[in-house]
């Protein structure tokens, strides 16, 4: 499942669905949906994967892991901050490392049961609260 508006260089992507052999049959491209809609789909995963050549924080590997889903995601930018050792980091340009991470995924149960259960515990640990109060606290070490 391919989930979210169109981004940049879209067209390459949808390129390679609709002239690969059996892809376009395989794979349901949403388009955009909404926030309240989103934890049903993560849940019902096998794994997410967000392989970002840059990201401002990476609320979208948050998101799913905390549905408790297995994250593939870039090692790149505040991805690893945010996904820490809950998630499996590959660079975002080899495709061979990704690839590998998602078989991996998809062939070892032991694997993901670990990785859900990481992600659950790495997800508990952030918060909007938490995420206001650390804002508030550098604007004071700022302003001191």
């Amino acid at each position: 499942m391919l989930v979210g508006a169109k981004g940049w260089n879209y067209d390459s992507i949808f390129n390679a669905i609709d002239f690969a052999p059996g892809t376009r049959e395989r794979i349901i491209v949403t388009g955009y949906v909404p926030d309240e809609d989103l934890s049903p789909l993560y849940s019902g995963a096998l794994a997410f994967v967000f392989c970002s050549l840059y990201e401002g924080f990476g609320l979208p590997p948050l998101e799913a892991m905390q549905c408790g889903v297995p994250v593939i995601t870039s090692n790149t930018s505040s991805l690893p901050e945010v996904v820490g050792e809950a998630g499996m980091m590959v660079d975002p340009s080899d495709e061979d490392q990704l690839c590998q991470a998602m078989l991996d995924v998809y062939e070892d149960s032991d694997l993901r049961t670990s990785l859900k259960s990481k992600s659950v515990a790495r997800a508990a640990q952030s918060s909007w609260e938490r995420c206001v109060g650390q804002v508030i606290e550098g604007y004071k070490r700022a302003l001191a």
